[in-house]
């Protein structure tokens, strides 16, 4: 059997830079150990799979280890795919979930926005003892959790310079560590999301955090529409805004490889 694969840098305008996606379009579901096997070969932080449903499309998105519950990246990349090879010029696309509901996603000429459920995270209270040593840095400002920790650092500088230790953060409580502090440069605030336990130790820019980031930076700025940064080592840009209970998040994607799986 031969499925169609297309690699995507997303939250980016250039290749080698944001955060790369395979997409591979199906006819139909696969079993879900052959979806995570394909994820686990591609190596890449994530995988989607599209099934036409509709007008719209059914959306899964799995790790080299496992399947995940939202992926904004990959949600961009499969809506650049739709909009420029497989359907092109279409502007609106809804994608059907099995954990986040209905999402949807627009294109405005280079520009897609995605329509994603905010994920406002709560003060820790006694968050795991070994987070702040797993992320060898100074101790943070604040600690938050929701699905993810949200660890809050005083600068840009500091969120940088951190070295976690992978094993300590891949045996802590929660899916995933997101680190974060104010921007500079006219950027409202920078984060980096560490997940090693699913398969990605640094993920290089997450739309899904943002659910999580821009109700807390929409608060703590005390605006709607915010800047962000993801400060990887590819790196990448977002556009924020919280819209009630709606996280929506902006970008832009490119095409670095179209090819073919043969299983």
């Amino acid at each position: 059997m031969r499925l169609p694969l297309y690699q995507v840098d997303a939250f980016t305008d250039r290749v080698f830079a944001g955060n790369p996606a395979a997409v591979v379009p199906l006819e139909s579901w696969l079993p879900d150990a052959q979806l995570q096997a394909i994820a686990a070969e591609n190596n890449l932080s994530e995988t989607a799979y599209l099934v036409r449903s509709g007008e719209g499309y059914e959306l899964r998105w799995f790790t080299p280890a496992v399947e995940v519950d939202l992926c904004g990246h990959a949600t961009l990349a499969s809506a650049f795919v739709i909009s420029t090879i497989l359907e092109p010029g279409r502007a609106h696309i809804e994608f059907a979930t099995r954990q986040a509901g209905v999402l949807t996603v627009t294109r405005d000429g280079d520009r897609y926005t995605l329509d994603f459920p905010s994920r406002p995270a709560a003060p820790a209270g006694s968050p795991d003892p070994a987070l702040v040593p797993a992320l060898g840095g100074p101790a943070p400002a604040a600690v938050l959790r929701g699905r993810d920790y949200l660890v809050v650092y005083d600068s840009a500088d500091a969120v940088r310079a951190l070295t976690p230790d992978m094993a300590a953060v891949a045996k802590l409580d929660l899916f995933a560590v997101c680190v974060t502090a104010p921007g500079e440069g006219g950027v409202d605030f920078v984060s980096r999301f560490f997940t090693p336990a699913k398969g990605i130790p640094e993920d290089p820019v997450t739309g899904s955090a943002h659910c999580m980031l821009t109700p807390y930076w929409a608060e703590r700025l005390g605006k709607t529409v915010l800047t962000a940064r993801q400060v990887s080592a590819r790196g990448g840009d977002l556009l924020c805004e919280l819209a009630g209970d709606r996280v929506r998040i902006g970008g832009q994607a490119v095409l670095y490889l179209e090819g073919s799986i043969l299983v």
